[in-house]
Parts: structure tokens; C-alpha cells; sequence
């Protein structure tokens, strides 16, 4: 393994503490509880948004901190959902009169987690109300979680319900706001290779020369099928009927188009792929209203990417097309 590691058991807690050395304005890390969140949170005029899940998926959730998106995120260790303490710790540091939103890929660690941090806070009196996001249409269950997962989709339902908070909207608004926007994105994932946890110290799993794995999970599970290894079109043809007909999106239909990098694909290889997307989106009558190229949640160092398509309407465009100040930055 190559890798700028010091010691793994610090590898988290190290790149958190980065993080908010380089955002020293608007984040504030609590190494206590993994928290990176925002120094002027929580705000009386807003309900919190809050986000967890594992660390490794990078920019997700820790780097997208920032106005009009996450108030907070406190993820556990690679690859592993977040203490209950932490969540309940950071409902509490987050809480504020408008309430709390929790959002929560849906895995059972994550779920436990904030379903136990969820009861003990609000018996201290934080008002909370929960998102599931299960975009993955991968498999329809797993060992690893309760039903679909979720994977990069969720990043339409922080940037709709961020924004619908900075605007002041209340929590059964942004729980309808979230719910419609999760019912209309769909994502599928694929890889190229494994990647190798800090911890571990070697890959996730063995992937052969000539082959890839369709439907991978962002954790390494086990995705639909183990094929040999395609060309690009052939690979983004197999992901967008996926996507396409589980929805099912239908001519006529206006979305918003993710291609998503997995940690270890080139740029110029993600736009090889999304052009080729939007081309095939077209000849179904399927136009693309907005774009996203890019690393959005990835799975450390793996080779591969998903497809996500949103159905979009003037509500969602609206809230998507709202500004956004996070970590990561453009000059």
C-alpha cells in the first residue's frame, strides 16, 4: 500500500482536522465526536441539516459543510457508520428552535445510529425529523443494508433541502422537499478496481485484469454481476438502462444527469462517459436540464463511477440553482 498515512487509527480524525484548518471562517471541528460543522450554526432562523454515514466517500458529507447545504456532518471511522453518541452530541450541538433534519443513507449502521441518537436527543428535547435515502438501484436488499442504499443521489437531496432551509423553510416543508426529490433519483454504480481501506492496508476485494463489477456498492459490496471488462459505451449503456427503466424515466422527461467519479478515475474519463450519457439520454427523448461531472461520492481510491439521473421540475431546478458555500472550492 501507498498511501500519505501516518497511523490509520488517526487517519480520519487527521484529514477532519485539515479540513477545518482550511475553512477556518465558516467550519469548526469537534474532534470529540468527528463533527465538522458551521461556525454560525445552529441559527434561530433555520432548521439544521445534519449528515453522517462513514468516512472514505469523500467529498461526502464532510466537505460539503457550508451555506445552503450540510449544517453539519459527523461521520464515523472508513467505511463505518457513526457512534450513536456522535450523532445524539451533534443533534444536540446543532439544535435549534426550527429543529433538526436528519438525513441517512440507508444502511443499517447508519440507521441504528441515528435512530438511537435520534430517540435519545429528542427525549432532551430536540425536535427531529428524518430523511432516508435509498437511490441504488443496484439491488433491492443486501447484507449490508435494509432495502436499497444510498449512494450519490443523495447529494440532490442535501442541495434541495439545504437550500429550502437557508430559505427558511420549516421541517414537514423540507421532509416533503426531500422525500419527492429521493422518489425521483435513481443511481447505479460500477467499478474498475478495488480500493484499499488505511486500515486494511491491501484492496477490498480481488477484481481480475479483464473484469469489472456492475452495481457495486460504495463499500465494496457485492453489486449485480462480476462481467469482462466492456468499452466506455458499452459500460454507460448497461448503467442507463438500469437507471432509466426502474423509475421509470419516460420521453418527455427533463433530469438532472450525475456522473460520478468513485475516487480513482480521471476526470477526462468521467466527461468521456458523460458525454456519450447525455447523447444516449437524447435518442430516449430524455433532455438534460442540468449537469454534474465529478467527484461526488466516491469510495476512496476505486476505479469506477456511477450514473444518477433526478427528474427535475421548476420546484427542484429552483432549489438546485440556489447558491451554496461549502469546503471545496473553485478559483
Amino acid at each position: 500500500m501507498k498511501k500519505f498515512v501516518n497511523d490509520p487509527r488517526q487517519f480520519v480524525p487527521e484529514m477532519l482536522k485539515g479540513i477545518a484548518l482550511a475553512n477556518p471562517d465558516t467550519l469548526r471541528y469537534v474532534p470529540e465526536y468527528n463533527l465538522i460543522m458551521r461556525t454560525d450554526a445552529p441559527r434561530d432562523d433555520k432548521v439544521s441539516v445534519i449528515q453522517g454515514s462513514g468516512s472514505g466517500h469523500e467529498p461526502a458529507h464532510v466537505m460539503i459543510v457550508g451555506k445552503g447545504m450540510l449544517d453539519a456532518a459527523c461521520p464515523g471511522d472508513v467505511f463505518a457508520a457513526p457512534p450513536m453518541d456522535y450523532v445524539y452530541e451533534t443533534s444536540k450541538l446543532l439544535a435549534s428552535p426550527k429543529g433538526v433534519l436528519h438525513i441517512i443513507n440507508n444502511y443499517t449502521g447508519d440507521r441504528m445510529a441515528f435512530e438511537m441518537g435520534q430517540e435519545m436527543a429528542e427525549a432532551d428535547g430536540v425536535t427531529i425529523g428524518t430523511l432516508l435515502v435509498d437511490d441504488d438501484v443496484a439491488v433491492k436488499d443486501s447484507t449490508y443494508t435494509v432495502g436499497r442504499r444510498g449512494v450519490a443521489g443523495n447529494f440532490f437531496v442535501i442541495k434541495t433541502v439545504g437550500a429550502a432551509s437557508e430559505q427558511g423553510a420549516d421541517l414537514d416543508e423540507l421532509l416533503r422537499i426531500g422525500n419527492r426529490v429521493n422518489s425521483v433519483t435513481r443511481t447505479m454504480g460500477m467499478a474498475l478496481t478495488s480500493c484499499t481501506p488505511p486500515a486494511k492496508g491491501s484492496p477490498l476485494f480481488e477484481l481480475g485484469d479483464d473484469e469489472m463489477e456492475m452495481g457495486v456498492g460504495i463499500h465494496g459490496e457485492p453489486g449485480r454481476s462480476r462481467e469482462k471488462l466492456a468499452s466506455a459505451n458499452q459500460i454507460v449503456d448497461e448503467l442507463l438502462e438500469a437507471v432509466v427503466s426502474d423509475l421509470p424515466f419516460t420521453s418527455g422527461d427533463t433530469v438532472a444527469l450525475m456522473i460520478n467519479g468513485l475516487g480513482g478515475t480521471p476526470i477526462s474519463e468521467l466527461y468521456l462517459l458523460y458525454g456519450y450519457a447525455h447523447e444516449q439520454l437524447a435518442k430516449r427523448g430524455i433532455r438534460v436540464g442540468r449537469s454534474y461531472v465529478g467527484e461526488y461520492c466516491t469510495s476512496l481510491d476505486m476505479a469506477g463511477c456511477s450514473i444518477t439521473l433526478s427528474r427535475l421540475d421548476d420546484e427542484i431546478v429552483g432549489l438546485l440553482s440556489a447558491p451554496a458555500e461549502i469546503a471545496i472550492r473553485t478559483f
